[in-house]
């Protein structure tokens, strides 16, 4: 079990377990929660759920037995005393805040993030992109994921990987995610999304820092470093190349390539508040390219053409909409829930 420890002024730290973070263990999601968690500025202990069976394969829908459904850590915390607060991330997050909304008598309050795909009603409020389509009276809808990007965020990873402010300028952040369902992202496709970052350096010069994640394929990884050609190139691949400068990427880059499956990456690249591209395939489809379609309008987000020239794209306020959906979460609490707010705030 891991801690998030937040300075909270003027408050008595509240017994534990004030706040649950639940989520499946994927990297995208349990950071959508942290944040959450961090913007409130309440402590939260960030569990796993663990599920297997048919709890895994049908989350969030059944609820019955399932003690035995979880890991083993989770299942001797499944009793009271309840937390007053659980923030559910994804499916098998969904399945676990529904669980203890009801086991708890409604005691607990339940926030969760991303389509559950059950009612709403179910949770005390939802987050949920817009391209989710999802409609209630509890549903507080955002543009894209929730992420802690914002300047205090963007100066304390520059100042953690410091040396990446020596490279060459332009500096070209690359953060690289995988194929998903409803993208046609294949060799082919791989091979112009380089081809293209190698256009740039080869007319800009500069510095290419690629970041990948877990779900990029390993024939990418191999590709990425065989065939980009900048004069500078810094790869973080996976632990062996070290502590993830991501933070750091996203500080120091001048603009940012995306590759186009990822909501976190493309939503955490616009908060930059610096120029963002990205390779959509013509054939994509699904609700994916709504939220493509909504960042191109609103102007965070542009198409990496071959002759795409930064200097001449818009730059709008950074997409950060943390602060505000952590407001209306407090706001939600202080007008029902009086118990929970002091709960958390030790009051």
């Amino acid at each position: 079990m891991r801690k998030i420890l937040h300075d909270v002024p003027n408050v008595t730290t509240p017994p534990k377990p004030a706040c649950w973070i639940v989520t499946d263990g994927a990297a995208g999601n349990e950071r959508q929660a942290r944040a959450l968690a961090q913007a409130m500025r309440v402590e939260a202990d960030v569990l796993c759920a663990g599920l297997r069976g048919p709890w895994a394969w049908s989350a969030p829908r059944m609820t019955s037995g399932l003690g035995i459904g979880v890991a083993s850590e989770l299942r001797q915390r499944l009793r009271a005393p309840w937390p007053a607060l659980v923030i559910g991330c994804g499916r098998d997050g969904a399945l676990l805040a529904r669980w203890l909304r009801h086991a708890s008598g409604g005691k607990t309050f339940t926030v969760q993030i991303l389509d559950p795909r059950i009612d709403p009603r179910h949770f005390d409020l939802v987050v949920a992109p817009r391209h989710d389509a999802l409609e209630g009276a509890n549903v507080i809808p955002t543009i894209g994921a929730l992420n802690p990007v914002d300047a205090d965020w963007l100066a304390a990873g520059l100042a953690r990987f410091a040396m990446l402010a020596q490279l060459p300028r332009p500096r070209t952040a690359v953060l690289i995610g995988g194929a998903r369902r409803g993208l046609d992202m294949d060799g082919i496709w791989f091979d112009t999304f380089l081809s293209r970052i190698n256009g740039l350096a080869e007319r800009d010069g500069g510095s290419v820092l690629v970041s990948t994640s877990r779900r990029t394929p390993d024939v990418w990884r191999r590709m990425s470093r065989e065939r980009l050609r900048a004069d500078c190139v810094h790869f973080w691949n996976g632990p062996e190349d070290g502590e993830n400068p991501y933070p750091g990427y996203l500080a120091a880059a001048d603009r940012l390539v995306v590759s186009p499956d990822s909501v976190n990456m493309l939503s955490e690249a616009c908060a930059t508040g610096k120029p963002v591209v990205t390779l959509l395939p013509d054939s994509a489809r699904g609700k994916l390219t709504d939220f493509h379609a909504e960042l191109r309008a609103q102007g965070w987000l542009h198409r990496l053409d071959a002759d795409v020239d930064f200097s001449t794209l818009p730059q709008p306020p950074p997409l950060r909409e943390l602060a505000a959906v952590a407001s209306k979460v407090w706001h939600g609490l202080e007008s029902t829930r009086p118990d929970v707010v002091a709960a958390l705030t030790g009051d």
